[in-house]
């Protein structure tokens, strides 16, 4: 897998890192690499992806109050458990964030 970048962020993300489960797909499959850098460029600009309404509310809130900040985006070509699904999480003192599936949690 190449090196994650982002443009233009709205935040700082901190070291991006990927669960192995995540690096050993992306590196298997360019388009699985490819659908996880469009997701990290979706979540610094505060597109949430895939959440529900009370959840973009909260991670808007915690743009402001530097809390942590969790996206979810989900695309079907590569499924596990049916979907695909990536969680991208920024903690609060924006150090890391973490791209993972959600069973890694």
């Amino acid at each position: 897998m190449n090196t994650l970048f982002v443009i233009n962020a709205a935040f700082s993300t901190g070291q991006i890192v990927a669960t192995r489960e995540v690096y050993d797909l992306a590196c298997e499959n360019p388009d699985f690499a490819q659908f996880i850098q469009k997701s990290l460029n979706r979540h610094v600009k505060g597109d949430w992806g895939d959440v529900d309404e009370d959840d973009k509310q909260t991670n808007d809130q915690a743009l402001k109050q530097g809390t942590r900040l969790l996206s979810v985006y989900n695309d079907d070509r590569f499924p596990k458990n049916g979907v695909a699904t990536i969680w991208i999480i920024t903690e609060g003192d924006r150090s890391v964030t973490t791209i993972l599936f959600p069973d890694e949690y």
